[in-house]
């Protein structure tokens, strides 16, 4: 993957919101950010409600992720457009997951919602429907996904990154200042990980920042291009982001997102945790 085959541009996304092999799909944290105002013909999709198994703590089934996307209006060979609020926070997550899931034709609109926004382009709370498909997932692609042995395999071996803020990777707090204080049993991070705060990727705009500032980035926490890689953050959804830049903006090959990420691995017994600013030995 690269710049040019992963992101879209707002004037792309004009260009074609009358083609029909093109579909626009709003996911944000804030579930009615959509109801207020939203690109003409992109239909919402919940990432909690829609994407969450509700009981238990994984994904939807592929039976119940065709169901859903076949009674949204989306065909198999669509190009899936996401977009949404906050530096694309969980356009990107929403991505990775129908990327798990094998939908071949994705794409992030650059800048997201923010940048359309800023850019004063149409918005309109009119009401979507598109006529329900029959949509085929494929099996799970999990060289994509970590599960907690193989984290806990990779200290000192492969590039961790946590992409948290830097108090959540010192332990000072549980989770971002502006939510609840919930969910893993202690702080601290994944030891020999490196911190960057997946917010670094992107422009005040939202737009995504250039391929070799990017490099640099994920290089001074220490990235080494020749080694696999695993993102985590709390949830798997900042995360997400920083698995779009180095997989799907980069091109690295091997990297994984850990979507069990700190609320898992935090209230596991007998696994090894560093605490403080620095990544700590294995």
């Amino acid at each position: 993957m690269s710049r040019e085959t992963a992101l879209v541009t707002a004037d792309w996304v004009e260009d074609h919101l009358n083609d029909p092999s093109v579909v626009l799909i709003e996911v944000d944290e804030d579930a009615e950010a959509y109801d207020k105002g939203h690109i003409p013909g992109a239909i919402k999709l919940d990432w909690k409600k829609d994407l969450q198994d509700g009981v238990r703590h994984d994904f939807i089934s592929k039976d119940r992720l065709e169901k859903l996307l076949s009674e949204k209006g989306v065909s198999t060979d669509d190009t899936v457009v996401f977009y949404g609020g906050n530096n694309n926070w969980f356009a990107a997550y929403a991505y990775w997951y129908l990327k798990y899931y094998g939908h071949q034709n994705l794409r992030l609109l650059d800048g997201g919602r923010k940048k359309w926004e800023l850019d004063s382009r149409e918005l309109t709370a009119d009401p979507v429907t598109r006529e329900a498909t029959t949509y085929t997932a494929q099996e799970p692609d999990e060289d994509i996904r970590a599960y907690r042995d193989e984290v806990v395999a990779a200290i000192g071996t492969q590039n961790l990154i946590d992409v948290r803020s830097p108090d959540e990777f010192a332990g000072r707090l549980l989770a971002p200042a502006h939510l609840p204080q919930e969910a893993a049993q202690i702080g601290g991070h994944i030891p020999t990980a490196g911190n960057v705060p997946w917010s670094k990727a992107a422009n005040d705009d939202g737009t995504f920042k250039k391929d070799e500032d990017l490099k640099a980035l994920y290089a001074d926490a220490g990235l080494d291009e020749g080694k696999d890689t695993i993102a985590y953050c709390r949830i798997g959804e900042r995360s997400s982001h920083t698995w779009f830049v180095l997989s799907e903006i980069l091109g690295y090959p091997n990297v994984k997102n850990y979507d069990g990420s700190w609320s898992e691995y935090g209230s596991l017994r007998g696994v090894p945790v560093a605490v403080g600013d620095e990544p700590g030995e294995a």
